[in-house]
């Protein structure tokens, strides 16, 4: 697959990355009416609507911070189906309520489903992360928390009042387990099938 360039909305990604209120605003002046105004058409309400930009946003941001969004279309288009899909699946969930879906609110072309799809299992994939590193011991926590917050395991030995090869094996430990928790669950395997 070859890489398209950046479209000149990456600042909305970057912004979010940044934690840049300026941008932050914009994208709630710009882009979150629009998502409103099409939850509180298809069984929603105001609440429900700004859960999903939040979830959205929240999911864009650790993407962004992760280095691992590069926007290559609007981000209109990109934002709205995002909320789209979150809505639609939260309704999918509670299936007794009508979905009406309004093709016309957005122009869907390959580069935009593209980006979705990969936001999506990034998200599926940082979902089973989180939740096999709830099951680590709270040491282990702990030690990999530093650890991704710390420059260097030497600082991270310092602040356990640890030695640093103490450190350093139990980290190995720790990520040995918590990528066997992650590679024997179900999710995992229909994550890596996508």
């Amino acid at each position: 697959m070859d890489r398209k360039s950046h479209h000149p909305d990456q600042i909305y990604i970057d912004g979010l990355a940044n934690n840049d209120s300026e941008v932050i605003h914009a994208i709630y002046k710009k882009f979150v009416p629009k998502v409103v105004g099409y939850i509180k058409n298809n069984s929603g309400d105001e609440d429900k609507a700004q859960d999903v930009v939040q979830e959205v946003l929240i999911l864009l941001f650790d993407q962004a911070k992760a280095k691992k969004l590069q926007l290559t279309c609007p981000f209109d288009a990109y934002f709205f189906l995002l909320c789209k899909r979150k809505w639609l699946n939260e309704l999918k969930k509670h299936s007794n309520k009508g979905v009406t879906i309004n093709k016309e609110l957005t122009s869907i072309d390959g580069s935009v489903d593209e980006m979705v799809l990969q936001s999506e299992h990034f998200d599926e994939k940082q979902q089973l992360y989180d939740m096999m590193f709830q099951k680590l011991g709270e040491k282990c926590q702990e030690l990999l928390k530093l650890s991704f917050a710390l420059p260097s395991m030497e600082e991270v030995a310092e602040k356990l009042m640890v030695t640093y090869g103490y450190v350093r094996k139990k980290k190995s430990l720790c990520i040995g387990q918590l990528t066997q928790w992650i590679q024997e669950n179900n999710r995992f395997k229909s994550i890596k099938n996508t």
